[in-house]
């Protein structure tokens, strides 16, 4: 079943556009090209010396230039030179001339595939920054990290290696053929013959091969989605015995990923011989009618043809395996522009500002995630005004965490308003929103770099030392901060390894803190800490959230007592509003619930004392 058009013109249209990557590169990649044209010229000068060596044998005195007047008549010196000695003298001139060729041709091209890796691994890198949250929510960080990776790899070989070959072998076969067919052009339309059926052949292990390509990507994907997976949570593998699963898994996904190269050498080991035997059997029944029809030829004509000819069968196998490597860059090609298609986060916003005041206010918002079957909030509204506090309590699952994600834009409602200083949260630039807002996940994000570079992260970057110390304090992270052996410029290992999850959660509070942002939002901020160090940072968060809006999604019931006002939810819905006083006199869900913490803290305490 040959491939349909549909198809072929897609795959067109990829290569092209994977080929304006080489753009930029124009310049190293024409001097490479002139490189590959100088090595294909020397193929057939080599072959065609040999007619002059084997004429040479019988009249070694013979004059070599006898045949071309014109450059006697320019250089009378040539008529002194015999075979004896220019054959040699030509064969080193020719060998020098395709030794520049190729190294024209190798280390200019390799500097436009290097160049070309860069600026592939770097766009999609780019790319990742820009795109929503939905689109990590449903793509795994393995498959991502092997788009970088091995994907990039795969592209590359097919926007220059690829080239390479069709160049310098191309231009080989060319060069071959326009020789053969000066010498003896009856003989070489025989050859000719040949092409539609190596074309019929390639055309159909070009399929396969992009088909077995696309297998090969996604199983590599899997193997790094495994291997990611593991070293990220390794406590909780070793901790649960998870060793022996976790290598059934990864051995299950290598496997698969072998299994699927070995396919595709498969096709290649039928394929590659299958069109050598085609090639030399074209080459025998050539030599036939070189024997049958010699004519006048003189012995140094039939060796040199032969030699000539015997010289096309490789450039033409290396032609049609080129397509494979064709074929992956454009399945990896694929996957790549599949990505940097993506459409980034929706930024329809053109208002600036310097500084907010933080009132926030919240109207009839709802919102569905895409593909659910339900909304995950429904008529949501409050209002929190600058120096207020307000808390989100409720069972996991009741939309809590979506609404405090709305806020920043993660996620984009429909229904309903945010409003920032009476500004819709939509109609903000996306950046400057999302300065104005401080958030404190449950998930803390550490980077391997220093204490002090992971509080003043991003647009923080710069700050003064002090302003540093003073966020830390504020934190009460200045205390194991300052016994870490090299203090602030300590290293944290990859995620903060090398912390503690209370000091981890600590050094995100600092950077929160420094931030100095007008919206503050903790979510289970405080969820990792110990008593006294919860008791130190809620100290602490009294005197920041001080002219500056608070919203609290809290689990224990116990850091959220100060609050101006308590919402609790339910299934996307506020089903109670209130003072921690009222809603524990209104004896409703929030009562129920602090009965409930009450009694299992109670328990734990008088477990502790035993």
């Amino acid at each position: 079943m040959s491939k349909s058009p549909a198809a072929t013109s897609s795959s067109l249209k990829v290569y092209l556009r994977l080929l304006k990557y080489v753009v930029p590169y124009w310049g190293l990649f024409a001097i490479s090209i002139l490189g590959f044209l100088i090595f294909a010229s020397t193929q057939p000068m080599l072959g065609y010396i040999l007619k002059y060596f084997v004429d040479g044998l019988s009249n070694p005195e013979a004059n070599f230039f006898s045949e071309m007047p014109y450059l006697l008549d320019w250089l009378p010196v040539l008529g002194e030179l015999k075979l004896l000695q220019t054959v040699p003298l030509l064969i080193v001139l020719i060998a020098i001339f395709q030794g520049v060729g190729s190294y024209l041709g190798n280390y200019f091209l390799s500097r436009v595939s290097l160049g070309l890796v860069n600026d592939l691994r770097v766009a999609l890198f780019d790319n990742l920054l820009t795109l929503p949250n939905r689109y990590f929510d449903n793509h795994n960080s393995g498959h991502l990290i092997s788009r970088i990776t091995y994907n990039v790899t795969m592209v590359t070989g097919a926007a220059t290696d690829a080239i390479k070959v069709v160049v310098r072998e191309g231009m080989t076969v060319v060069f071959l053929f326009a020789t053969l067919l000066l010498m003896n052009w009856k003989l070489t339309l025989v050859m000719v013959a040949i092409l539609p059926l190596i074309g019929l052949m390639v055309a159909s292990a070009s399929k396969k091969f992009r088909k077995q390509s696309k297998k090969i990507q996604v199983a590599m994907g899997d193997v790094t989605h495994v291997a990611s997976e593991t070293i990220q949570g390794y406590r909780v593998v070793r901790s649960f015995g998870g060793e022996g699963y976790e290598q059934q898994r990864f051995r299950g996904a290598s496997e698969d990923n072998s299994r699927k190269q070995l396919r595709m050498v498969k096709t290649n080991a039928i394929y590659t011989p299958t069109l050598q035997l085609v090639i030399y059997t074209a080459m025998a029944v050539l030599m036939f009618l070189v024997l049958l029809m010699r004519g006048e030829a003189s012995p140094g004509d039939l060796v040199a043809y032969i030699t000539l000819a015997g010289l096309l069968p490789k450039p033409i196998r290396q032609l049609s395996e080129v397509s494979s490597t064709i074929q992956k860059g454009v399945a990896g090609a694929e996957s790549i522009f599949e990505q940097l298609d993506e459409v980034p986060e929706t930024d329809n916003g053109t208002i600036e500002r310097a500084r907010i005041g933080g009132q926030l206010e919240v109207r009839d918002l709802s919102y569905q995630y895409p593909g659910a079957d339900k909304p995950v909030l429904q008529g949501i509204s409050f209002v929190a005004a600058p120096g207020q506090m307000v808390a989100l309590v409720g069972r996991s699952g009741s939309g809590k965490s979506t609404l405090v994600n709305l806020i920043p834009r993660f996620y984009h409602h429909e229904q309903g308003q945010i409003l920032l200083d009476g500004v819709e949260v939509e109609d903000y630039r996306l950046r400057n929103l999302r300065r104005h807002i401080a958030l404190v996940t449950q998930h803390v994000t550490l980077f391997n770099d220093t204490v002090a570079n992971n509080i003043a992260y991003g647009d923080l970057a710069g700050a003064p030392l002090d302003e540093v110390r003073q966020a830390a304090e504020a934190a009460y992270a200045a205390e194991f901060i300052e016994k870490m052996p090299q203090g602030y410029e300590t290293l944290v290992g990859e995620n903060g390894v090398l912390l503690s999850g209370g000091q981890r959660q600590r050094l995100a509070i600092a950077r929160a803190l420094l931030k100095n942002a007008p919206l503050l939002i903790l979510d289970e901020a405080t969820s990792a800490l110990d008593t006294e160090s919860e008791r130190h940072i809620q100290a602490a968060l009294d005197g920041v959230m001080k002219g500056r809006t608070t919203l609290v999604i809290a689990h224990r019931l116990s850091t959220i007592e100060k609050a101006d006002l308590i919402l609790v939810m339910d299934q996307g819905q506020i089903v109670e509003r209130g003072s921690h006083a009222e809603l524990l006199a209104a004896n409703g869900h929030y009562a129920r619930l602090h009965a409930k913490q009450f009694k299992e803290d109670g328990e734990l305490t008088a477990d502790q004392g035993v």
